[in-house]
């Protein structure tokens, strides 16, 4: 297959994952400062099956829908003030967090075990970039940003953790045996 198909392609899986994490965002169950959602599960989805580069840009493209308004982001929102606002800290770090998980498996190896860590030093950067922007952006004190923007996720962090290890590489050998994903899908 030639360069620009291979480049072409992975534009449209790019788009595709940049879409599922915004049907993913819509997965819901509402807290009083922020809510579960399915976001993380499927920015750890993209980076474990697309590496750290593409894993990045589908988030990178997200963010930029939901900024220019579209509702993609939890709760059916959008724009620059959701980007901006006290829970900004928790859509900035998913940049962070998809590059750093894919950066972890390409220097390691593509396996579960190797996925769960990445995914689970993930979910630390995002809760932590989170809480810390919530701090700040809410006036909060330490104790009720920890109380309202780490600890009610933890549990559920570890568990999507594992089903984007364990989902994200069965799905990443499957695109690989079809020969779906560069040869080159690793930073250098």
């Amino acid at each position: 297959m030639t360069n620009s198909h291979e480049k072409l392609r992975m534009m449209m899986i790019i788009a595709l994952f940049a879409a599922l994490i915004g049907i993913f965002s819509q997965l819901i169950i509402p807290l009083p400062l922020v809510p579960i959602t399915g976001q993380t599960l499927a920015i750890g989805l993209a980076a474990t099956i697309l590496g750290a580069r593409y894993g990045t840009y589908s988030v990178i493209l997200y963010l930029f829908i939901g900024a220019t308004g579209v509702p993609v982001y939890a709760q059916m929102t959008g724009g620059l003030g959701k980007l901006f606002g006290p829970t900004g800290g928790f859509l900035f770090s998913f940049v962070i967090s998809a590059f750093i998980i894919g950066f972890i498996l390409e220097k390691t190896r593509f396996n579960i075990s190797m996925a769960f860590v990445a995914n689970i030093v993930g979910m630390i950067i995002n809760l932590t970039i989170g809480t810390i922007w919530l701090k700040l952006f809410a006036s909060l004190t330490w104790e009720a940003a920890f109380l309202g923007g780490f600890a009610p996720f933890i549990i559920g962090g570890i568990i999507k953790a594992f089903l984007a290890a364990w989902i994200g590489i069965l799905i990443r050998s499957r695109l690989e045996s079809a020969k779906m994903l560069p040869k080159k899908a690793t930073i250098s």
